[in-house]
């Protein structure tokens, strides 16, 4: 039998598209990411959008951060994988594009109060959150800040919560010794100090444009 290294490579172009597709997304999350067209902007992929929901649900979320509102396709995402009492807390500089979010998940029959919108600059907003009282925090926000969101994700997270970071990959950039603008360093740097830092059990995901998730145990 041939080792995961010299299997050919040549179906996974085919088999990431499948797999970005596996779960058929219903009307509102489709209408979500025609608001996010409307306002140029780019949502997380529909197979990170399913990966939120079931992340979401297997570490039994009751409280979320998410940096980078958007048009609310991973608000909504992680709150129908939370229970009914779950709360994620969406912070974005773009009222207009929290606007639209606050569309995405009153369609999906959500109570208001289980999302808490706020408009401003995340490394704003952020200190202002309390330490530990978290269970996941998603960073999608400007990518240039990551090592920032991630000083205030590990004060925020409580210990055995989750760190998820979209983008991780960054359209291929990240593996790429000659891309070095601002945004790739940052997000090698945020792999690297979550990958060496001992407080963390991280992997990475192929999944969208890659999805960094890690554990905090200490």
């Amino acid at each position: 039998m041939p080792t995961s290294s010299s299997r050919p490579s040549s179906k996974q172009p085919a088999s990431w598209a499948y797999a970005e597709q596996f779960v058929p997304e219903d009307e509102v999350l489709q209408r979500g990411r025609e608001r996010a067209a409307d306002l140029g902007l780019e949502p997380v992929s529909p197979g990170v959008a399913a990966t939120l929901t079931v992340l979401a649900a297997a570490n039994g979320a009751r409280t979320v951060v998410e940096v980078g509102t958007g048009t609310g396709v991973a608000t909504l995402s992680l709150l129908r994988g939370m229970g009914d009492d779950g709360v994620v807390t969406t912070i974005d500089v773009d009222g207009e594009a929290q606007r639209a979010a606050r569309e995405t998940v009153a369609e999906d029959g959500i109570r208001p109060n289980r999302a808490r919108f706020i408009n401003g600059r995340a490394l704003e907003v952020l200190p202002r959150l309390t330490d530990g009282a978290y269970d996941l925090v998603l960073l999608d926000g400007d990518e240039r800040e990551y090592s920032a969101y991630l000083d205030q994700a590990r004060r925020l997270l409580r210990v055995g919560g989750l760190l998820v970071v979209d983008d991780a990959l960054w359209k291929g950039r990240v593996v790429d010794p000659a891309a070095r603008d601002a945004s790739t360093a940052a997000l090698r740097e945020v792999s690297r100090v979550v990958l060496e830092d001992g407080n963390w059990f991280p992997t990475l995901l192929p999944t969208g444009d890659g999805l960094l998730l890690a554990v905090k145990h200490s």
